[in-house]
């Protein structure tokens, strides 16, 4: 099939929505009620399961064998850990994510009776009273505290307000859409993948494109904390592939533009056959791609085999910038992202095989062994056949 049209206007309406509303692991109530209204404006069955993981349904020529293309709704975020004597919180992260990067930021604390807006600082955060130790002082979730904006000057103080310990503090996105197509914003990981994944399936509705099998779009709640995918898959479903952030970073092969491909991460290779079918669908389509191994990376896609999934696994990045920090892509890599999930969605089963959970060899996958054509080695002639 041609390159197919994606709405870029509502891809990037519905990021700019879903950055608006918090969502750090264990506060998603929200976010998941604004995406099933959305799912329901464009025409998509979809169930909610009881914590909040939304499967939604594009219905193909077969329920078997089924496709899932999976992206997360949860991101970073922080926990009270104790209300200070100076009336200040204490936090640990929600996430794994550098006190560093939350020097600084404004936040919302999200109490059982209502909210409240605070900064987190540094525990020396004026150089007018500090002087030096300002930037000597340690990086640390010890040394960083939140800033209620209300009058609280001691713990009792705090308490009155109805602020608890466990309660939840949600990052501000600080979200800029610049006219060159660049997106600066906090927790585009992985918002940007449930935008791309909402665009694909508007396209897939407004062109009434047909695909083999059907295709659960599922959005999880805690990627970020490792669980993910790891209970939310069908038993019908027999490929999954991730959407999410690749890092743009020295040492990385990963690009804000384009599609990246993941060949593996910290739990090992995602599966050989549908990376490589991902590749050759832009290969063939002229979608612009690349490559990357992460070192440090775990997603969806290695929640759901930790979790028992016998499925194969493929992740699809946008390149990103400084992530989990204040992070930065590009558009068109989203984009891109979405032409290429459609495309995967439509294209033909070719291991039909998969259908079965325990079969005999018969269609059975194959991965090339003999030496290439243009192999110029020494071994020469007396390279085994």
């Amino acid at each position: 099939m041609p390159l197919p049209e994606i709405d870029t206007e509502y891809l990037i309406a519905q990021l700019e929505r879903l950055l608006s509303i918090p969502s750090p692991t264990g506060y998603t109530d929200p976010i998941v009620r604004h995406v099933s209204r959305e799912l329901e404006r464009i025409g998509i069955d979809y169930s909610v399961t009881r914590r909040g993981a939304i499967l939604a349904l594009y219905k193909g020529r077969e329920s078997e064998g089924a496709r899932a293309i999976v992206a997360h709704l949860d991101t970073l975020g922080a926990t009270v850990k104790m209300i200070k004597d100076n009336g200040r919180l204490e936090l640990v992260p929600i996430g794994t994510w550098s006190a560093r990067s939350a020097e600084t930021t404004r936040c919302t604390i999200f109490t059982e009776g209502g909210s409240f807006r605070g900064t987190i600082l540094p525990l020396k955060a004026s150089g007018h009273t500090f002087n030096e130790e300002v930037d000597s002082q340690p990086v640390g979730w010890p040394f960083v505290e939140v800033r209620i904006d209300a009058d609280c000057r001691d713990r009792g103080a705090v308490e009155a307000l109805g602020i608890n310990i466990g309660d939840h503090v949600a990052i501000d996105p600080g979200t800029e859409l610049l006219d060159n197509g660049y997106v600066v914003s906090r927790h585009l990981d992985d918002k940007a993948g449930c935008a791309v994944a909402l665009a694909s399936l508007k396209a897939l509705v407004d062109n009434d494109i047909e695909t083999p099998v059907d295709i659960h779009f599922v959005f999880t709640i805690t990627e970020e904390v490792g669980s993910g995918a790891s209970a939310v898959l069908l038993d019908n479903v027999v490929a999954m592939v991730s959407i999410d952030n690749g890092t743009t970073a020295p040492g990385q092969n990963s690009s804000e533009f384009g599609v990246t491909v993941a060949m593996a991460d910290q739990v090992g290779p995602f599966d050989y056959h549908l990376t490589r079918k991902l590749i050759h669908l832009c290969q063939d389509e002229g979608i612009p791609h690349q490559r990357d191994v992460f070192r440090y990376y775990r997603s969806d896609s290695a929640s759901a085999l930790a979790g028992g999934a016998d499925v194969r696994t493929a992740l699809i990045t946008f390149g990103i910038d400084a992530s989990h920090g204040y992070e930065r892509i590009h558009s068109s890599a989203l984009k891109h992202l979405a032409e290429l999930v459609v495309l995967y969605v439509a294209s033909d089963v070719e291991i039909r095989r998969d259908v079965e959970e325990l079969a005999d060899l018969s269609g059975f996958t194959d991965q090339p062994t003999a030496p290439a054509p243009n192999n110029e080695s020494d071994l020469g002639a007396e390279a085994p056949r």
